[in-house]
């Protein structure tokens, strides 16, 4: 933003509500839950699906980790912001 001097405007920081910062920060515990125990349970899997007659993994098996790994990192920078969301509120409680 500029002012009408012509000069930039100092930025002020945007801050999440409470509610939307402890949800944030809650989804990522979740995602981390979820998605670990998800992972465990394809690498076990016994169903054939996951891992072939051989013991190798299936395209099934490599399309599913690749969507947790996702999922995982996404959940997780979600989680990160909702913790700076707490952080946050709480310096300026």
């Amino acid at each position: 933003m500029v002012k009408s001097s012509g000069e930039a405007a100092p930025r002020t920081p945007a801050t999440l509500s409470r509610p939307v910062s402890w949800f944030l920060l809650a989804f990522g515990v979740w995602s981390w839950f979820i998605w670990i125990t998800f992972v465990k349970n394809l690498w076990k899997d016994g169903s054939g699906l996951a891992f072939d007659d051989a013991g190798e993994p299936t395209g099934y098996f490599w399309v599913h980790l690749l969507l947790a790994v996702t999922s995982f990192l996404l959940g997780t920078a979600v989680g990160l912001i909702g913790l700076r969301g707490v952080r946050a509120l709480r310096r300026t409680s």
